[in-house]
């Protein structure tokens, strides 16, 4: 790896004929961490989960190489979407009330081969049939498991309030319910364990809470392990050709393939490796996706003012969703302003250095959310641009 300031300077060379703010992905850290997910997958395919990338050309590029295999998308509109532009296996990460796209869906062969769309209670099979509009096609479906950890005889619940089904017999009875039905199959089981996939446990400054968080994670791999184990023996009893389990994410790659009932792993975040992924033990990657904003004013010692940047990232508010000045080092916020919808002020000794027009790069919180903010993904190799490529937004794809 270079060192931050050999970065900057590469990135300052090779957009040097580019006005910010612009955003960046450096190719040869995106590659390698692609490498590293597929080392800690242990040989378990990788799903890339498409909102953490929100890039055609880019999720081409990841599917492209040995040990990816397959999208998992956020919207139906999506899911068709990348459907008809080739991608062949598209899981649906996410229930929806899409009645257009469940209609397109019904009445073409191909999308309803590519798609899987997610399901946790019979009332979303109702609205798939009443969207069909004459359409007969099958539709495949994932059921999705709750992962969240329960204490305390479930005084205490942790993890995200995704899927209401949780025990064995909740999942084979839906199982059944689907496979009674005409119209539907069921091809996947689904369970995302965000709480320890999302959650960095190595927080600067916070060691008896990151102990309190590790501990909390070693107990919900265990307890999610056995029941996951369980939950899959009911539904292969039901579905005996069941095609995929999918579990995991970034943060536990490892720990989830190292599951026999798991047959893949969804990662997207660890390719860009936003800020949100430093406070983990159990990898590191290097960041791939930045973003540059010039700055457009000196107010004083010690101050820049750069153009824009109040780019929050999804989740509970917080000064962990903003984006962190990465480049030059030791730029931090003012924290009468934090960061500016349109201007956002910068402190630090760094900013006696920076000049009328200099870029200051940030990154993200989090993964795909930066590509909302820019339709274009300028490539970087070594010090030049090799390529410029839309992101979701500069196709003029807002799916949410």
């Amino acid at each position: 790896m270079n060192s931050p300031a050999t970065d900057r300077a590469r990135y300052d060379r090779a957009t040097a004929h580019l006005d910010a703010p612009l955003a960046i992905v450096d190719l040869d850290a995106f590659d390698a961490n692609a490498d590293d997910l597929v080392r800690r997958a242990a040989g378990k395919p990788v799903r890339v989960a498409s909102k953490s990338v929100r890039c055609r050309a880019l999720l081409e590029r990841v599917l492209a190489r040995p040990g990816f295999a397959g999208i998992m998308s956020y919207t139906l509109a999506e899911s068709l979407w990348l459907a008809r532009s080739g991608f062949e296996d598209v899981l649906l990460a996410y229930p929806s009330t899409d009645r257009a796209g469940f209609g397109e869906l019904a009445n073409d062969a191909k999308l309803a081969g590519a798609v899987t769309v997610m399901v946790d209670d019979p009332a979303q099979l109702d609205l798939v049939d009443a969207a069909r509009d004459g359409g007969a096609e099958e539709i495949r479906v994932c059921l999705e498991l709750d992962t969240s950890l329960r204490l305390l005889g479930g005084r205490v619940r942790i993890g995200a309030r995704r899927s209401p089904l949780r025990e064995p017999a909740q999942l084979a009875g839906l199982a059944r319910a689907v496979a009674a039905r005409p119209g539907f199959r069921v091809v996947g089981l689904m369970a995302y364990e965000g709480h320890v996939a999302g959650v960095g446990d190595s927080l600067a400054g916070r060691p008896l809470r990151s102990r309190t968080i590790r501990l909390m994670q070693a107990a919900a791999r265990k307890e999610l392990a056995e029941r996951r184990a369980a939950v899959v023996r009911a539904v292969r009893a039901v579905v005996p050709d069941l095609e995929f389990v999918n579990g995991g994410g970034t943060g536990s790659v490892q720990q989830t393939a190292a599951e026999d009932a798991v047959t893949e792993i969804a990662a997207g975040s660890g390719l860009y490796v936003p800020r949100l992924f430093d406070n983990y033990t159990s990898f590191s990657g290097r960041p791939a996706a930045l973003f540059a904003q010039p700055v457009v004013r000196r107010p004083g010692v010690g101050v820049v003012t750069v153009l824009g940047g109040g780019y929050p990232a999804s989740g509970a508010a917080g000064a962990d969703r903003l984006p962190v000045p990465y480049l030059p080092q030791g730029l931090r916020y003012d924290p009468q302003e934090g960061a500016g919808e349109v201007q956002t002020p910068l402190l630090g000794s760094p900013a006696d250095d920076l000049l009328i027009g200099d870029r200051v790069w940030f990154r993200h919180a989090k993964a795909g959310e930066l590509c909302e903010r820019f339709d274009t993904l300028h490539l970087i190799e070594g010090d030049r641009v090799t390529d410029s490529v839309p992101t979701y937004r500069g196709e003029g794809r807002t799916f949410l």
